[in-house]
């Protein structure tokens, strides 16, 4: 029987979400409507879906935003409420003795890696040489704490154009603060862009400060007004809502692709991470792909971070300890008001407001010159030539905890060989997993990417650097790490979105 998977579909302000279309014919998969605007007759053009492998959504001029939680373990449907006909009725004999379950086989591996997935071709002249993008979310958590958006969006520069844009957002301490950024920063974005462009002579500069701008802006309406909040005469619940944004946390990672200019623009704040891979000539005549950095991860196990917050917080030895800034794994983030608020607030927040969860900032000990963290950007941005093949991955922390920029680089180039070969199946892995049970090789993420284990078996680009992440070609290790289920699956792997974007290739 096919599962009941849900999805949150986010919409942005006169946007109006279609319904919700799922389909019995493709087993364990979510077929998502793009959003489209309402029109001022209240009607709503009908929708396009683009199938692609399980599970995929073409979003012509439309938003989407997302995170999705989904059913990763299979099982039997959980039980209906009981109604006016009584109780449900159970079999005794079918529950006894106790059956364990069994593990992941390789299909039902390929249909997990494929529940939350999207594929959109691009077919516009006006695109840029943007020609495809793919896209995936695994879940680890629970209720999956990362978020993401693409889309395009009218120009804040040039009237009559378009801009595209892909964002991933990693959240922590719950997913609110991730959503909220996969709803309204890019809105936020736009405004300060087209604010800059009627005050400035536009150049980089200029865009890159209008970017940090309106990041700094929209993290201060998480966290800017929670005095004011607390001492409101709104109720106990929309009081909790209100301040949700800003005491959990997410990382930023928005890439935004100007097509008149063929101008990247990249906008890091935490660990997530993009690289672009860049087709070159050698010496030889070959085609090979450079790797060439689009952002700098933030944690504080980056040097040059680490020593910037401590320059900040003199006379504070332990302010960066063991690669974290006070417990917290990254030096920038949205949110985190436990770390920006003043020290008075920030008692009082602890002592009234999920209090334990905030252990390692203790005001009376390590609490001394907030804030300790930022939501500034580091914004870098990228010409692309014409007709050069290329593609661009971002990705949340839980894809580069298993492997390097360079690795994925060469991960989906080979996809791209893979598919101009006529997409042919892999050869057989001797699997070489020890049967001795030790989980200590994947403990925290310790689990990284081998040679000898990558592999090219999925249509969706992003679904193929997700594989290749969790043991690739070696079934006992993938199979093994998707069986652990929450809470102890964060400890063996993290949440998990990637989005591929492809420039000048075509198949």
């Amino acid at each position: 029987m096919v599962h009941a998977v849900f999805a949150r579909l986010c919409t942005f302000a006169g946007l109006t979400a279609l319904p919700l279309r799922t389909t019995s014919q493709i087993p364990n998969s979510i077929v998502f409507t793009r959003l489209q605007s309402t029109s001022a007759g209240g009607t709503r053009s009908a929708p396009r879906i683009v199938s692609l492998g399980l599970t995929a959504a073409a979003f012509a001029g439309g938003w989407y935003t997302g995170g999705v939680a989904a059913d990763l373990y299979g099982g039997k449907d959980k039980p209906v409420a009981s109604t006016a006909a009584g109780p449900p009725t159970t079999d005794p004999s079918s529950g006894y003795p106790f059956t364990p379950l069994t593990p992941p086989t390789a299909a039902r591996v390929t249909d997990l890696l494929n529940q939350n997935i999207w594929s959109v071709p691009v077919t516009s002249l006006d695109a840029g040489g943007v020609t495809r993008y793919d896209g995936s979310q695994l879940a680890s958590n629970g209720a999956c704490e990362d978020s993401f958006t693409h889309c395009q969006f009218p120009s804040p520069l040039q009237a009559g154009k378009k801009w595209m844009a892909w964002g991933v957002f990693d959240g922590h301490l719950g997913a609110q603060t991730a959503e909220a950024l996969s709803r309204h920063l890019i809105p936020y974005v736009h405004h300060f862009l087209k604010k800059a462009t009627s005050a400035e002579v536009l150049d980089d500069a200029v865009v890159h400060r209008a970017i940090k701008h309106a990041f700094m802006e929209l993290d201060d309406v998480f966290i800017g007004h929670a005095q004011e909040i607390v001492d409101s005469d709104h109720s106990w619940a929309e009081k909790v809502l209100r301040l949700t944004p800003g005491t959990n946390g997410s990382c930023a990672l928005l890439s935004m692709y100007d097509p008149t200019e063929r101008k990247l623009h990249v906008a890091c704040t935490g660990d997530s991470r993009a690289v672009l891979g860049r087709q070159i000539q050698t010496p030889e005549g070959k085609g090979k792909w450079e790797t060439v950095p689009l952002s700098i991860d933030q944690g504080g196990s980056n040097e040059a971070e680490a020593e910037r917050v401590r320059a900040l917080h003199p006379g504070e030895p332990d302010v960066v300890k063991d690669g974290r800034v006070l417990g917290l794994a990254t030096a920038r983030t949205f949110g985190d008001g436990h770390w920006k608020w003043p020290a008075e607030l920030q008692s009082f927040m602890r002592s009234r407001f999920i209090s334990d969860t905030m252990r390692r900032v203790d005001p009376e000990t390590t609490y001394k010159t907030p804030p300790y963290i930022t939501a500034e950007p580091e914004v870098t941005t990228t010409v692309l030539q014409p007709g050069q093949p290329a593609f661009m991955i971002i990705a949340s922390d839980g894809l580069w905890d298993h492997m390097s920029s360079e690795q994925a680089v060469e991960l989906v180039g080979r996809w791209v060989d893979w598919r101009a070969k006529g997409k042919p199946a892999p050869p057989p892995v001797d699997d070489g997993f020890p049967k001795q049970f030790d989980y200590t090789p994947y403990y925290s993420t310790g689990w990284k990417v081998a040679e000898d284990a990558m592999t090219v078996q999925d249509e969706n680009a992003a679904v193929h650097l997700t594989r290749n992440a969790l043991g690739g070609a070696r079934h006992d290790v993938i199979s093994g790490l998707l069986s652990f289920k929450p809470p102890y699956s964060r400890y063996a792997r993290d949440d998990i979105t990637v989005q591929v974007v492809f420039f000048n290739w075509k198949e």
